[in-house]
């Protein structure tokens, strides 16, 4: 067994089981911690996105007051559990998306705040999670996790715009966005570094005398939380396991059909025909990836802009872009309030991780956005948007912001994202079109 050890001026609070083929970093263990440097007492903080395609129904989203007393609007509603640690934001827009047409205009730079290009030519800007990711990733195994649950879209829309921008929500560079990651087991590998020839086999049992012997070694409480772990992980493998096999079988599928794999229809792309699945799984890598500081920022496309995704275990058998169409509607309500249950699920599941006197959640910012506020008239002159974690005590939560009234240069999406950034460490004069922070005190 190896163990990583932190410089002495940050805490050293990880250990990594090594075994053949494959690295888990383990979670925080107050065992290691009380090896820390005198005064070493920050924990890392994370970053993360979810993001619902076509907007939500505006009738249903909303909230009012602070902290216990909060009134969560019914697309609200999963969040109630956690909603002294929620800012519900209201008013915000990206000035850049606005104007140039319907759908990949108004998605292309949303989390850049760039202007992006008609025709053949990809261009918009570093994206928030991006920039973040470029600051911090050199202390993390891997930089960031970009993940969807919808495969992407080629071509180009009525509007002379590529459909990569209605795509991806992560850019790299102007032009150049981050490949989303659709399958659960390429995900999971990439977090374990589970390679090679022994894929078929647990990533457990491979490690499992060097997790016997770290158990000697720690407090009783961390054999508590390390059994928590590697039972979830077992889980997790569990789940990923029958998609592997899933995907393998696409894949031979696609060979004898002389075509790529991605460009076959779900499920004979290997991808879970039930969302519900393949949602829940992205969102548990997530969370595993969050707690072992494997990355610290993290994006997860649930739906992409002009999504073509069906939900017949909501009663709602239209495709998903279609129905955003009739936004106000009771269905699509049920579209709405069932992607924010995900985001819901992801901040619980960090939540419950102990991370020093606080939680995972406690030093992370989890983000929940769409590119529209109403489907049916393509209007994004204001952004559904919510934020979940304090990132380390340095953000105030339990609060509805209302900047709804205010002039269009303080209602600037890329005005919050400096100051997220500010909290991250990431000190930038300019983002996107903002050159102000947006005061989140």
């Amino acid at each position: 067994m190896s163990e990583k050890l932190r410089p002495a001026a940050k805490i050293v609070r990880r250990a990594i089981l090594q075994g053949a083929g494959v690295t888990m970093a383990l979670p925080w263990l107050e065992s290691f911690a009380a090896k820390a440097a005198p005064g070493a007492t920050a924990f890392p903080k994370r970053f993360g996105v979810v993001f619902l395609g076509c907007g939500i129904n505006e009738d249903h989203w909303s909230a009012q007051g602070s902290g216990a007393d909060m009134k969560l609007s019914r697309s609200l509603m999963p969040l109630e559990p956690l909603k002294q640690k929620i800012n519900v934001i209201d008013g915000l827009f990206q000035k850049m998306s606005t104007g140039l047409g319907i759908h990949p205009p108004q998605t292309g730079s949303l989390l850049t705040g760039a202007t992006i290009l008609k025709g053949a030519i990809v261009r918009s800007g570093i994206s928030v999670d991006q920039m973040i990711a470029k600051h911090v990733g050199q202390d993390t195994m891997q930089p960031s996790l970009v993940l969807a649950c919808e495969q992407p879209m080629s071509g180009y829309h009525e509007t002379n715009f590529s459909l990569a921008y209605s795509s991806h929500i992560s850019w790299q560079s102007p032009d150049s966005p981050v490949p989303n990651e659709c399958y659960p087991s390429l995900a999971f590998d990439s977090i374990f570094e589970n390679r090679g020839s022994l894929l078929s086999v647990s990533i457990l049992d491979r490690v499992k005398e060097r997790a016997n012997r770290l158990s000697t070694r720690i407090s009783s409480t961390d054999k508590l939380v390390l059994d928590e772990y590697l039972t979830s992980v077992r889980e997790v493998e569990t789940r990923v396991d029958a998609m592997r096999k899933a995907k393998e079988r696409a894949d031979d599928v696609a060979k004898t059909k002389n075509r790529p794999t991605l460009s076959m229809e779900r499920p004979a792309n290997g991808l879970p025909e039930d969302l519900r699945e393949h949602s829940r799984l992205m969102c548990d890598l997530i969370a595993i990836a969050f707690q072992t500081d494997k990355t610290r920022v993290a994006s997860l496309l649930i739906s992409r802009d002009l999504s073509s995704m069906v939900y017949p275990f909501l009663n709602a058998n239209q495709g998903h872009h279609g129905m955003s169409h009739d936004n106000n509607s009771d269905a699509y309500e049920r579209i709405t309030r069932w992607h924010v249950e995900q985001y819901a699920y992801l901040a619980s599941k960090l939540d419950a991780m102990p991370e020093g006197e606080g939680t995972v959640l406690d030093n992370s910012c989890l983000m929940f956005l769409s590119n529209l506020w109403i489907g049916r008239t393509h209007n994004n002159f204001r952004l559904p948007l919510v934020l979940v974690g304090g990132l380390g005590g340095t953000l105030r939560t339990g609060r509805v912001l209302d900047y709804t009234k205010a002039p269009d240069d303080e209602r600037r999406m890329c005005s919050l994202y400096l100051s997220l950034m500010d909290r991250m460490g990431v000190k930038l004069d300019r983002f996107g079109d903002a050159d102000k922070r947006l005061d989140l005190i």
